[in-house]
């Protein structure tokens, strides 16, 4: 029996004194039959520009969903070019203050990419480019072999240029000869002789495997073994290839790397330019294994461009090509035409950049990625929405208007793997350098040098904004530093746990299901005022700790 105030009520008050109450088992059949119009705006009506003006990501909500599922069980598999999928959708952007070997080595294991930037040598970038290939391998069919000659102190010095110490040993010092012996980090280290030869101190007790063995059988011997390494020979005991047990532990700690099928190696991506001289930049970065090559421009609509797609593409079919950046349908339609595998949306929306203020040229990251991924999306060209993103939430937005995946920059500077200096700021804090590719230190960096016969001397921040020429550098970024957010493999799973609980709120299982659902109008959608920003984030406090995740 209702009461009121206590006390039993003579008559029950009603919401809607006017209207007979429904019974409540009908709610969904009125929800379907009576209400015409569903809650918020599909993704059309919302990137209207005509209507609502060019919109970014703090404009806008997504509204929730159903849900009926984990946030475990949310898949975020996506594709990066036409031929490539990774497991998440997250990349590092080529700057040098972001992404060399060790980013991108880590955002691989993690299931995302690191583009390689290119303001250094061309001889640095193609070193970059072999650590990240050699740093996980199934066979390893092109193995530093050493020959019977080779010394203690020589096999350290490889050590140190490679990274590992376990070395084969064979009569010739090259593959396909005799397996006579392996050399380990412990045979050398201590060792008091350092002109000695490795046949002196190595071990020759080996575990081997015959030739034809499949992956899935060699890691099942090197798991049963004592050994770091597992030679598979041939017949004649002639060396083939390697397996390491590194590879077989790193498997097991990073399920979701971004490996190739065949190779089991990781994939990587490295960007150029678009001048004659990137052509014999890219000769040498693809004798080195890069899988992906990343065109690095402001404004990818150049005849520059153009015919740098149609070169690769004729020249290297194997090698998958990314394009950009653009910002409008018909910025993408010239580079989908020319053959492009993937595209780059973006123009003036990232921390460090200030294009849109000093050219007026660009577009808000919103808009841009829903139109260009949309049109994109007809040639079956995945899209990185590259710029903007700040947090969990902003990646959210750019996947759910039609991105494939996210390139961040500021967002992943701060990370122990960046390459940036650390330094505490006045403020007492931890802090790493970070700059925009158009800022004037980029501009004038002395590190792209090339001592490569034939590669002329240049660097990325002048060729990406077109300013080689120019007596007078004008900015397009800035200098400055972000705070300390400790190693990707910590905040990098921080933010796929996010990205995933926020599909769970909207009801998506997968981001393939996120972009049906935005396509069909399942997936709805919010403005927001200046209050309705003020009012999403903390308020009302006297003082807060905003600790993200633990």
């Amino acid at each position: 029996m209702p009461l009121t105030n206590g006390d039993v009520a003579s008559s029950v008050l009603q919401i809607a004194p006017h209207d007979k109450a429904l019974d409540h088992k009908s709610a969904l059949d009125f929800l379907q039959n009576e209400y015409k119009h569903q809650d918020g705006l599909d993704v059309e009506t919302l990137l209207d520009s005509r209507s609502n003006g060019g919109l970014t990501y703090n404009d806008f909500l997504v509204l929730p969903g159903y849900i009926g599922f984990p946030a475990s069980e949310v898949a975020l598999e996506t594709p990066v070019t036409k031929r490539i999928t990774l497991k998440t959708p997250l990349l590092s952007s080529p700057m040098d203050t972001v992404t060399e070997h060790s980013m991108a080595i880590h955002m691989a294991l993690l299931g995302g990419l690191g583009v390689i930037h290119h303001n250094c040598s061309t001889e640095d970038q193609a070193e970059m480019v072999r650590k990240v290939k050699r740093f996980e391998n199934g066979f390893i069919l092109d193995p530093v072999v050493l020959s019977p000659n080779t010394t203690v102190s020589e096999a350290k010095q490889l050590k140190e240029k490679w990274g590992f110490g376990g070395f084969p040993v064979t009569e010739n010092g090259t593959l396909r000869s005799k397996l006579i012996g392996m050399i380990t980090t412990r045979d050398i280290q201590f060792h008091p002789t350092p002109a000695d030869p490795v046949t002196s101190v190595m071990s020759t007790n080996l575990v081997t495997a015959p030739s034809g063995t499949t992956l899935v059988e060699a890691n099942t011997v090197l798991s049963k073994s004592k050994k770091g390494k597992l030679p598979i020979v041939d017949a004649s005991h002639n060396l083939i290839s390697l397996l390491s047990r590194s590879d077989l532990m790193k498997n097991l700690h990073y399920p979701l790397a971004s490996k190739l099928p065949h190779s089991k190696q990781l994939i990587c991506a490295a960007a150029i330019g678009t001048r004659p001289e990137d052509k014999d930049r890219l000769q040498i970065l693809a004798d080195a294994g890069l899988d992906i090559v990343v065109l690095d421009s402001s404004q990818g609509n150049s005849i520059f461009q153009i015919e740098m797609i149609k070169f690769i593409k004729e020249k290297y079919p194997g090698l998958d090509v990314i394009g950009g950046n653009v910002v409008t349908v018909a910025q993408a339609a010239n580079l989908i035409a020319a053959g492009v595998d993937g595209l780059r949306i973006g123009m003036g929306s990232g921390s460090a950049c200030i294009t849109q203020e000093v050219m007026a040229v660009g577009r808000p990251q919103a808009a841009s990625v829903f139109h260009v991924s949309s049109f994109a999306a007809r040639f079956g060209v995945p899209c990185i929405a590259d710029g903007g993103i700040q947090n969990v939430g902003h990646i959210v937005k750019g996947l759910s208007l039609g991105a494939s995946t996210v390139m961040m920059g500021g967002l992943l500077a701060g990370t122990t793997e960046s390459p940036g200096n650390y330094f505490v700021s006045r403020e007492g804090q931890l802090v790493k350098s970070y700059r925009g590719m158009g800022s004037i230190d980029a501009m004038e960096d002395k590190k792209a040098g090339s001592s490569v016969k034939g590669v002329v001397k240049s660097d990325a921040g002048k060729a990406r904004y077109f300013s080689e020429g120019d007596r007078l550098l004008v900015a397009q970024g800035v200098s400055g530093s972000v705070l300390d957010r400790g190693s990707v493999t910590k905040f990098v799973p921080y933010l796929l746990a996010g990205l995933q609980h926020s599909l769970q709120d909207i009801g998506m299982k997968s981001l393939s299901a996120l972009r049906e659902g935005v396509r069909n109008g399942d997936v709805r959608f919010e403005l927001r005022t200046v209050s309705a920003q003020a009012e999403g984030n903390v308020h009302g406090l006297h003082s807060f700790d905003k600790k993200l995740y633990s």
